[in-house]
Formats: C-alpha cells, sequence, structure tokens
C-alpha cells in the first residue's frame, strides 16, 4: 500500500493507492466516522487484480479540514472525488461508497454521469429518496435522530470527545455486530478521530445536508434519475437506515440491481466481508 497527499479541488487530499499499475482502476468511498481504513477487508481482495484507491475524505484523519459548514456542501464533495480522477488519469470511473462515500457516490453519479462507468452503493439510499422518507415516513425519522443531534455546534463535539471519544466508540460498536468492530479497530478509530479539526470536520457534513434536504424537499424537485450501471448492497439489520429505501431508489436508476444481506447491519462491508468483495469483483469486473 502506497500513502500520499493528493491537491484536488482547493483541498489536499490524503490517498492510499494498493494494486497492481496498469490495473483497472475502483475508488473507495469511506463514510462516518470511518476513514480509508474502513475498506481494509475490500482492498486485500480487490488489489489482487484491481488499482485500488481509498482516499480520506475532507475533514475525516489526515486530509484538509477546512473551516465552515458551507465547505461540506455535497457538490463539493463530489468534485473532490472528480479531482481524483483527473489526477489518477481516469476517464471513467468505477466508484464504490458506503455511508456517507455512498451520498457522494450517488452524487458524482447524479452531477457527473460522463465521468463514472459503473456505480456500487453500500447501505444508503439515493439521496432524493431519502429526502422523501424522512419527510413522509415517521419509522424513518426515528432512525435519524442523530442526524438532528449533530446539529448543535459544539456540544456535540464535547460529548463525543469526552471520556477517550467513549460516545463515539459506543456509537460504533452499538450499531453493528458483536463482531463487526474489534478493540483494535476502536483504537485506529480514535487516532483518526483526534487529528487537530477532525470531529466538527466529520459532522460538518450532517450539518451542511439538514440544511441541505431541507430546501430540496420544500422546492418539492422532480426525482433525479441515474444513469450509470448501479449495484446496491444492503445489510438489512441496519439501525439507521430502512431496506424499505432500496426498492425506490433502484426505480430511480437506468439499470440496477440490488442484493440483500440478511444478517447484516449497516456495517455490511465488515459483516459480510467475503460476500461483498465478490459480489464487488462480480459487478466491477
Amino acid at each position: 500500500m502506497t500513502s500520499q497527499f493528493i491537491e484536488t479541488n482547493g483541498v489536499k487530499l490524503h490517498v492510499v493507492t494498493d494494486g497492481p499499475e496498469e490495473g483497472t482502476p475502483v475508488i473507495l468511498l469511506h463514510g462516518f466516522p470511518e476513514f480509508h481504513y474502513g475498506w481494509r477487508k475490500q482492498v486485500s481482495a480487490l488489489a489482487a487484480g484491481f488499482r485500488v484507491i481509498t482516499p480520506d475524505q475532507r475533514g475525516y484523519n489526515l486530509s484538509d479540514k477546512p473551516r465552515g459548514i458551507s465547505a461540506y456542501d455535497v457538490n463539493t464533495l463530489a468534485k473532490d472525488v472528480v479531482g481524483l480522477f483527473d489526477h489518477f488519469g481516469i476517464q471513467k470511473a468505477r466508484l464504490v461508497g458506503h455511508d456517507w462515500g455512498a451520498v457522494v457516490a450517488w452524487t458524482v453519479a447524479l452531477n457527473h454521469p460522463e465521468r463514472l462507468e459503473k456505480l456500487t452503493i453500500l447501505n444508503v439510499p439515493h439521496p432524493d429518496v431519502m429526502s422523501r422518507f424522512i419527510l413522509e415516513n415517521a419509522e424513518q425519522r426515528k432512525k435519524s435522530w442523530y442526524v438532528f443531534f449533530f446539529q448543535i455546534p459544539f456540544f456535540v463535539e464535547w460529548v463525543l470527545r469526552r471520556d477517550d471519544y467513549r460516545n463515539m466508540a459506543r456509537m460504533l460498536v452499538g450499531s453493528g455486530r458483536k463482531s463487526t468492530f474489534r478493540r483494535s479497530d476502536i483504537e485506529e478509530y480514535k487516532k483518526a478521530w483526534s487529528q487537530p479539526g477532525a470531529l466538527t470536520g466529520m459532522l460538518n457534513w450532517y450539518r451542511n445536508i439538514f440544511w441541505g434536504s431541507l430546501r430540496s424537499i420544500f422546492q418539492k424537485k422532480a426525482a433525479r434519475r441515474v444513469s450509470v450501471p448501479t449495484l446496491i448492497l444492503w445489510g438489512k439489520n441496519d439501525v439507521a437506515l430502512s431496506h424499505e429505501m432500496v426498492q425506490p431508489s433502484l426505480e430511480l436508476c437506468d439499470h440496477g440491481s440490488a442484493v440483500f444481506f440478511e444478517n447484516a447491519t449497516h456495517w455490511v462491508q465488515h459483516d459480510e466481508a467475503d460476500e461483498v468483495n465478490k459480489k464487488l469483483i462480480e459487478f466491477l469486473r
């Protein structure tokens, strides 16, 4: 694995690469509260034939953490990723995203479809489906309580940081299976969370999308379609996101398919790593 810093869209991102340089490139986008380490079980499998590119997204770990909520607009985050394509000379990319990384991946597909060849999404619905469900579905609003909590500045950072990130770790471990995260994994995450400015940078993703989602709801824009071939992988025991959003998301994809993992949580790439890797290789090949 090779670590480097790449300038893209006005920020410097820490990026880890693995696999043969002549291999077909695949970009893996992590979510909250992970960093590139969250793909460790996929990188080792994919790197056997693909050129795997795994960034720490802006606000996370060793990447730049610009101040201000506006710096974390999802359209800006998508341009960060397109800038990575340009740096590595990728005209049409194979893109994989989980959690917030999936939100960014959806946005790249919506805003820059000409730059994608294939799209794989893990446990996150189409953004327009998510906005509608939060508005219309009381159960999903209940599941999304933390999004509203994260809007409180300073206090949330204090709650999550206190006692050596005890609450942050409990939130992460509690949302997975007993075997999803080891103690050694949590120590790696704590190192990333404790980077100067990281916690606020990570939370600013939520703070920006909250107001953006409200605007889109009240503007009542038509749901956007995805033209890129799309595969959705979904752990059905997700405590935060209902699997009922998968079918409406597929209906907005011109070429979409889904695979459910009955016993997996939101952290499907950890819980069912071997099967997820198999599905990724079959689809991305």
